[in-house]
């Protein structure tokens, strides 16, 4: 068989291709074009080689031939696994594998073939690649890709029904017939599943129940038949059955009985019956009915979605002197279960029950109605007041439990303790409240700690004895007013006291008043109130409207308390009967808070602080004005008038020496008679003389002085020019520095009738009475 094998693979070694020996006349071409050398190629590609053979090493693989004709020709092989694996003999090419090969480690090796000149190492052709294949001799057993498998089928299914499938895998060669074929085959749980060649794995019965088993653990193994040493590996499978509602409820017991008190609330419960259904939750649906019995109308049964128990809860009061005792049958079924898995034992189950009703117990009595305490108010001393008491009036004789039911005044005020102890957790005001009144429960502590649900009540009273905290506080019925001429003795107002305390038996209020310096007396009337009397008569309204009366009043308390509480009485005008005619009003009290009173303070600094602002920019003009007086042109401020005047020829208009005395400052010229004094004015058109005129003046002057944003108003500027009939140069006094000048102005009169009005202005100081 080896030698067959090798003989297959040296003679099934092609030629190169058309390409290689186009190369090859290339290379080893004639540099003569008129003879060309014969075609010389390999005649192999591929070697192939079996896998782990026993035999010794070396084995032989193949051989490299070539056409090449040169006795000194050597053979040599490069690439993967060259010279260590494979190694050839450079005389005759024949290749050798020096270790034993695995296909399924590797399947082929790719090497490189030259031929050389053993003399020079001079290539001889090009070279040549070739593949080595090992070839698979089916040596390897199937083994499984995991070695645990899980699958799950509902119970009671189908026979054949699928329920998981299972892989296997080869590692020989998949495409040489039979190497890589798996079988399956169950080896344990063949009564229960089947297996195909493909994996997949089936029941093989229909009726796996799970509740008689839910789970399975088969065996199965994966086997190569066509393997050479027939191995097989193995897996496991878990197969769990999945519950479906194929079970009917079962009464644990054939009967129940049950005990209930009479009182038992409607719809509270009265015991419970249990039932058995071997499915899983999701699938339990039990349905609870009546069977046998007239009781329909008085219970009912409701199952519990959670515990699916049967629960008992009565619809309409029970009584014991009617029926002490209820017997009648129930049946426990499912709906849900499907007809076709009935099992035997039948749909339903029925049981017996039995209710029983005892007779409640009396509630507790109490010793004593009603219960009644006093304490004083404030005393911290106080905790505990005393007790109340209440027992079983029944043979059970069972221990009470004491709870507070309400109060009044609502509040923790008093407490009782679960013994009946009545406690104070802080002491009591009496100006709160003169009495607190608690409902005090009894109940019975039954046999398991609970409470029982029938209680008696009683009534406890706390008296609040009084002491005196409280002083005595005025009663203001009206406002007390006395006619300003009232006689000595009137009553002005009858006033009262009230005490937040009880009255004192020993006495009534005392009121007096802090001074006797006052024109008013205070009368005691013994039956808590007294009178404010006038005491000297005659009151001055111009000295004071209202007065003010401070009255001490005292309580006969223990200790004794006493308060200081002001009248406030106004006087009025009154006419001859008595009768109040006009009364000031009283200023009403307004609170004004803190934060008004911070605005308030911050509005006034403010406004301060603006005010001498002003002051000092008006002192600061005021100074600048000052200054400005001593200018030379302080004349260009002083003109005010209205109107420009009508040249030299208007004698009429105003009298200029007016403003020319005034210009002296003060200095009083001599007396010179002035013609032009005589002129005179229309008649309506006359002033006061140069006392307004000056008057005048500095009203305008003060008004120029302040006012920065606008030019002074001057009217004497038409002065500077005197018109085109004129003579002369300009005469006008804005030009000359002073009045005071010495220069002589008599010339003037010597000028003519147009020069009349000056010469008048210059020549002499007018009168200063004379008239405008």
């Amino acid at each position: 068989m080896k030698k067959l094998i090798l003989l297959f693979s040296l003679f099934l070694a092609p030629a190169f291709s058309y390409k290689e020996n186009q190369k090859t006349k290339q290379n080893f071409s004639s540099n003569n074009t008129s003879h060309k050398r014969l075609k010389r190629d390999w005649i192999w590609n591929r070697m192939h080689i079996r896998e782990e053979i026993d035999s010794p090493l070396p084995h032989h693989v193949g051989k490299l031939t070539s056409s090449v004709g040169n006795k000194n020709a050597m053979y040599i092989i490069e690439g993967e696994s060259a010279n260590t694996i494979f190694k050839v003999q450079g005389y005759d090419g024949d290749i050798y594998a020096f270790e034993r090969l695995d296909r399924e480690k590797k399947a082929e090796y790719e090497l490189t073939a030259h031929i050389i000149d053993r003399r020079n190492n001079r290539s001889l052709e090009p070279p040549s690649k070739f593949i080595i294949k090992v070839s698979d001799i089916n040596d390897n057993a199937p083994i499984f890709v995991q070695k645990v498998f899980n699958g799950s089928v509902p119970e009671m299914s189908r026979l054949g029904t699928s329920v998981t499938k299972v892989t296997a895998e080869d590692a020989d060669d998949p495409t040489v017939a039979g190497h890589a074929t798996v079988t399956y085959q169950i080896i344990k749980g063949t009564e229960y599943f089947t297996v195909d060649d493909s994996g997949v794995i089936s029941t093989a019965r229909a009726d796996l129940d799970r509740e008689n088993q839910s789970t399975y653990e088969i065996i199965v193994k994966a086997k190569d038949a066509l393997g050479l040493t027939g191995e097989s590996s193995t897996a496991t499978v878990i197969i769990r059955l999945t519950d479906i509602n194929d079970n009917f409820p079962v009464f644990k017991h054939p009967s129940f009985h049950f005990k209930v008190p009479e009182n038992v609330s409607v719809g509270g419960e009265v015991g419970r019956v249990e039932v058995e259904d071997i499915d899983e939750p999701q699938h339990r649906h039990t349905k609870y009915s009546f069977v046998r019995g007239d009781y329909r109308d008085t219970f009912e049964i409701v199952a519990n979605p959670f515990t699916n128990e049967g629960i008992i809860r009565p619809k309409k009061p029970l009584d014991f002197e009617k029926v002490a005792e209820y017997r009648f049958d129930i049946e426990a079924t499912d709906h849900n279960v499907n007809p076709a898995y009935y099992k035997p034992g039948g749909s339903k189950s029925i049981s017996t029950i039995t209710i029983e009703v005892t007779d409640i117990d009396e509630p507790p009595v109490f010793t004593k109605l009603p219960y009644e305490f006093k304490v004083r108010e404030n005393d911290p001393e106080i905790k505990t007041l005393g007790s109340v008491w209440a027992y079983d009036p029944d043979a059970a004789k069972r221990k009470i439990r004491f709870v507070r039911r309400k109060a009044s005044p609502n509040g923790d005020y008093v407490r009782v303790s679960d013994t009946g102890i009545i406690q104070l957790p802080k002491p009591l005001d009496r100006e709160f409240s003169s009495s607190y009144n608690i409902t005090v429960a009894a109940q019975e502590i039954l046999e398991d700690g609970r409470l029982s649900d029938r209680e008696s009540h009683a009534q406890v009273h706390v008296i609040v004895i009084d002491e005196n905290d409280n002083a005595p506080e005025l009663v203001y019925p009206e406002e007390p007013r006395v006619c300003e001429n009232a006689a000595p003795g009137k009553v002005i107002i009858r006033i009262s006291a009230t005490d937040k305390d009880e009255i004192s038996p020993r006495g009534f209020f005392r009121y007096s008043l802090t001074t006797e310096d006052s024109n008013f007396s205070l009368i005691e009337n013994y039956d808590n109130t007294a009178n404010i009397t006038v005491k000297y008569g005659q009151f001055n309204r111009e000295l004071a409207k209202i007065h003010y009366l401070p009255v001490i009043i005292s309580d006969n308390g223990d200790p004794d308390l006493s308060s200081t509480n002001t009248l406030v009485i106004s006087v009025c005008k009154c006419n001859e009967k008595g009768d109040f005619t006009f009364c000031e009003e009283r200023a009403k009290q307004v609170g004004v808070s803190i934060q008004a009173l911070v605005a308030i303070f911050i509005c006034i600094f403010t406004i301060i602080v603006i005010a001498m602002l002003i002051l000092l920019r008006k002192r600061h003009k005021k100074d600048l004005s000052g200054l400005r007086r001593n200018v030379a042109e302080i004349h260009e401020q002083l003109v005010t008038y209205d109107e420009e005047g009508g040249g030299e020829m208007d004698t009429t208009s105003y009298d200029v020496s007016v403003l020319n005395s005034v210009r002296k400052n003060g200095i009083k010229p001599e007396v010179v008679p002035s013609a032009y004094a005589q002129v005179q004015k229309p008649p309506g058109n006359t002033t006061s003389g140069a006392g307004e005129m000056e008057m005048m003046i500095e009203v305008k002057k003060d008004e120029a002085d302040n006012d920065r944003d606008l030019l002074p108003y001057d009217t004497l500027h038409i002065y500077g020019y005197e018109g085109a009939e004129s003579i002369a140069e300009s005469l006008s006094s804005l030009e000359s520095g002073s009045s005071d000048s010495d220069i002589d102005y008599d010339f003037l009169n010597d000028w003519g009738p147009r020069f009349k009005m000056l010469a008048e202005l210059y020549g002499s100081e007018p009168n200063e009475d004379f008239v405008y």
